[in-house]
């Protein structure tokens, strides 16, 4: 082996070239944790230069700043980006680092729609259901209230703004929707009122029994006024109404 020229040099090429990587991955090192490259701010802005209306810095503070680790080469923006999306009213959250000792966090709040359920979450017009202050969204808007089983918040989301589109022909709004674990709608109505719709029988069963109330629905406020409650449009051949004073339905009435 000691006689073997090409041998040595080969064996002497890779040796050199372990100690070159070991003194340059030092130097990397030595050079990556210099104090210069230490955090020293993080900037929160909203995405697309939109003011942040519930994300604070006092949140962001106590909840997102104590869980980003290392410095400016070293952090995992990873999880930079799930401890901002962990702040409450945050939807998304993208990170990207700022020569050479800060970070860039760009937000995208929750806009949110109304309720769901009946554990204090709330929801967003996009349907995405997150936890936050009550009290901050009410600031916001007239909230609404949605409920429905797990996994059908967009379902109910959408059907909910059907309703909007059909009721709006008698100036009326839904104030909540309500999509039963028997998988039955009901909606109630910015005036008060209260309507079973039940469950679907085809694509168009909801607009169809909805049509059917629109249709009827001024003769029933000239005979009744604002003594109605709620109406009942799961009967085949008709609906029943209850109003203010009886506790059971008032009349059924046939369907035209």
């Amino acid at each position: 082996m000691w006689h073997d020229v090409k041998l040595l040099n080969a064996t002497a090429n890779v040796l050199f070239s372990f100690v070159l990587a070991a003194v340059l991955g030092s130097a990397v090192w030595w050079v990556i944790h210099r104090p210069v490259f230490e955090l020293s701010a993080v900037r929160v802005e909203g995405k697309q230069n939109k003011d942040l209306r519930h994300v604070n810095a006092l949140t962001i503070r106590d909840q997102a700043i104590p869980r980003i680790q290392g410095n400016f080469f070293t952090t995992n923006l990873d999880q930079v980006k799930v401890a901002f999306e962990s702040v409450p009213w945050v939807r998304k959250a993208s990170v990207q680092r700022v020569w050479p000792n800060r970070l860039l966090v760009q937000i995208e709040e929750h806009e949110v729609l109304g309720t769901w359920g009946e554990d204090g979450r709330l929801i967003s017009v996009l349907g995405d259901v997150f936890t936050a202050n009550l009290a901050e969204a009410e600031d916001d808007v007239q909230l609404i209230s949605l409920s429905g089983p797990d996994g059908s918040e967009k379902e109910v989301l959408q059907q909910y703004r059907l309703f909007k589109d059909w009721f709006s022909a008698l100036e009326l709004k839904p104030e909540a929707v309500q999509y039963s674990s028997r998988y039955a709608w009901s909606v109630q109505l910015d005036g008060g009122l209260h309507i079973e719709l039940g469950r679907l029988q085809d694509a168009n069963s909801l607009k169809k029994r909805v049509d059917q109330l629109l249709r009827v629905y001024p003769q029933l406020t000239t005979r009744l006024g604002d003594k109605i409650v709620s109406v009942d449009m799961r009967y085949p051949n008709g609906l029943a109404l209850k109003t203010s004073k009886t506790s059971k339905p008032a009349a059924v009435v046939k369907k035209p």
